[in-house]
């Protein structure tokens, strides 16, 4: 399977580095007119170029994540650009760490409005434009903190995850006759070059000890699985998640790997 995706228009968000960068790079490599949102916008100008240098088509814009208004403006740059809209990748997260007892209003409602709150106003802004191209797909990163495992201070965060997969059963049942696709990618621990994390630093070298598959994952595992429920290839799956993880969620316990 090629996963072609030429005449596709995608909008990527959080699309500056990691995870978004990589799939917004996939995507164009398989043929798709790509927007690279991201809240800094150098950074996304910067993935857009690289885009371009290589053959593909792609823009920058930026993206407040948090409002309603920020998301429809990011729709709106991807058909004002392109002539309309096929993919949407909902990637752009806020990583809250706070113990509960130190949580504020402030950070929690933070949390929910760019991880949780982003996904509503994304597919409500996306969806006349799908539907008037015949259908879409619209690809959350979710997370396994929240859905499956937990990690300490991280609620505020593993809330709004385990919300996402609640709304992508939800949205991909009410989008579902529109022929638009809702699905999502649950990663484990995903390395991070532009943070330092590059899976042979210290850290990430004594996680891989607890990952079955030996190693923490790299950005562009997750976006193999973002380019596959994007593609038509996917057209019979929603309002599912895929777990990238390398088997971190397997074990009953570390002693018994």
């Amino acid at each position: 399977m090629t996963f072609g995706l030429t005449g596709k228009v995608a909008l990527v968000t959080g699309a500056g580095r990691g995870m978004g960068a990589e799939t917004a790079r996939l995507l164009a490599a398989q043929g798709a007119q790509v927007v690279v949102a991201n809240r800094t916008v150098a950074r996304a100008e910067t993935v857009a170029e690289d885009i371009r240098a290589g053959g593909g088509q792609a823009i920058a814009c930026g993206y407040e994540g948090e409002t309603r208004s920020g998301n429809a403006a990011a729709v709106q740059a991807a058909v004002a650009a392109f002539g309309g809209l096929d993919i949407v990748i909902q990637n752009a997260g806020l990583v809250e760490s706070r113990p509960l007892a130190d949580l504020t209003e402030a950070e929690l409602e933070a949390t929910l409005a760019v991880n949780l709150g982003a996904c509503f106003w994304l597919a409500q802004a996306a969806q006349p434009h799908m539907k008037a191209r015949g259908g879409g797909r619209i690809v959350i990163t979710s997370s396994v903190t929240g859905p499956r495992v937990a990690i300490g201070g991280m609620a505020a965060y593993a809330a709004s995850k385990a919300g996402v997969n609640g709304f992508i059963r939800a949205a991909a049942l009410e989008l579902a006759r529109d022929g638009i696709t809702v699905n999502g990618v649950e990663p484990g621990f995903i390395a991070a070059p532009d943070l330092g994390r590059t899976g042979q630093d210290a850290r990430s070298l004594a996680l891989a000890q607890y990952i079955p598959a030996g190693a923490i994952g790299q950005p562009a595992d997750i976006a193999h699985a973002m380019l596959f429920l994007a593609s038509d290839e996917a057209r019979y799956i929603t309002g599912q998640t895929i777990v990238v993880d390398g088997g971190a969620t397997l074990p009953e316990s570390p002693l018994l790997m």
